[in-house]
């Protein structure tokens, strides 16, 4: 046994589930049973701390509320820890990792979030292979006594992932993740082989600060051939309203309809932030390719690069959160501040 300690949060989720005998249909397990699943953890040279979500939920339930949580059961625990594995349901997971990956500033050490597709004790589980590989990345150290991959991930079916790059792109298989715009931080085989190229590393002098404040005020709009003008004014007109994440066409086209032109255009005047994502799985918005992208970066949209719809959303709750100001929200938004976009 070394002397370094992860701390295993359990938040919910398929991973921990059994099967109720009354009714047949899934259900969370105690954590001490979850844990007896799992004789595989005895033979890890790492001490293994627990805590438990107390009840655990879906992760359709996750909330900013429960990312709060989970941010002040790290910072409180920060300094007795190497690093930190999260037990989560597959649904929402990429927005966790998202979101934790900017109210986590500067971590330093891993956080590796990580699930199963297949209950823990099945037989042929998923479960057991994630936790046991996400513990073991998560006690990675390299030559100089550093973690190995300082920063927020996801840790699912042999690779490991920037977690704000991360979608959910399988609800049945395996490989239920994937980081289209981004290559794994490392792959996990016989060995595990880290991609050091692809990994954060700290900020020189930086200082781990944890964030909970999060302001939910954004919608999600995806445009469709058909979409009524209607439908998107209402939206548009909702109180409170600080922002919307568009997911356009390509990269980044909209339909020449000058109703939709003007609606985005009284939105910006209204210091309303729109931000401009692709519906596709990979690439990257440049709005000046087409006429029908230049339109709307003539309204004042911003780009939202290659992001994630899950990794924009959580960016904006973030900048929110952080700042009143409009200018101060398009500022960070034209920034990666932890690995979310290129630029």
């Amino acid at each position: 046994m070394n002397n370094k300690k992860i701390l295993l949060i359990y938040t919910g989720g398929t991973i921990g589930m059994g099967t109720n005998a009354a009714t047949g249909a899934l259900e969370p397990l105690d954590f001490s049973h979850f844990v007896n699943q799992v004789p595989e953890l005895d033979y890890l040279q790492t001490q293994i701390d627990t805590y438990q979500f107390d009840p655990p939920i879906d992760s359709s339930d996750m909330t900013p509320v429960k990312w709060a949580q989970i941010v002040d059961i790290i910072a409180t625990r920060y300094a007795d820890y190497h690093g930190f594995v999260i037990l989560h349901g597959t649904d929402t997971m990429s927005y966790t990792a998202s979101a934790l990956s900017f109210m986590l500033e500067d971590i330093g050490k891993p956080v590796v979030l990580t699930g199963s597709q297949l209950p823990i004790g099945q037989l042929r589980t998923d479960g057991k292979e994630n936790l046991v590989t996400s513990l073991e990345i998560a006690a990675a150290e390299d030559v100089d006594g550093r973690p190995m991959v300082p920063e927020v991930c996801i840790y699912f079916n042999g690779k490991l992932m920037r977690g704000n790059r991360s979608t959910k792109i399988n609800a049945d298989g395996f490989n239920a993740f994937d980081t289209p715009n981004y290559p794994s931080l490392a792959d996990a085989g016989i060995n595990i082989v880290y991609r050091k190229k692809n990994i954060l590393m700290p900020k020189t002098n930086a200082t781990f600060r944890p964030h909970t404040d999060m302001d939910t005020h954004l919608l999600v709009l995806s445009l469709f051939p058909g979409i009524e003008q209607d439908m998107v004014a209402h939206m548009l007109s909702m109180p409170g309203l600080r922002s919307v994440v568009m997911r356009s066409f390509g990269s980044g086209n909209a339909p020449q309809q000058p109703w939709l032109v003007n609606l985005l255009k009284n939105a910006r005047e209204k210091d309303i932030v729109v931000v401009n994502i692709s519906q596709c799985m990979s690439g990257n918005v440049e709005m000046s390719r087409y006429e029908t992208g230049y339109q709307l970066q003539q309204t004042g949209i911003v780009s939202g690069y290659d992001a994630t719809v899950e990794a924009t959303v959580a960016k904006l709750m973030f900048l929110q959160g952080m700042y009143h100001s409009t200018e101060k929200v398009i500022e960070g938004l034209n920034q990666s501040l932890c690995g979310e976009i290129t630029i």
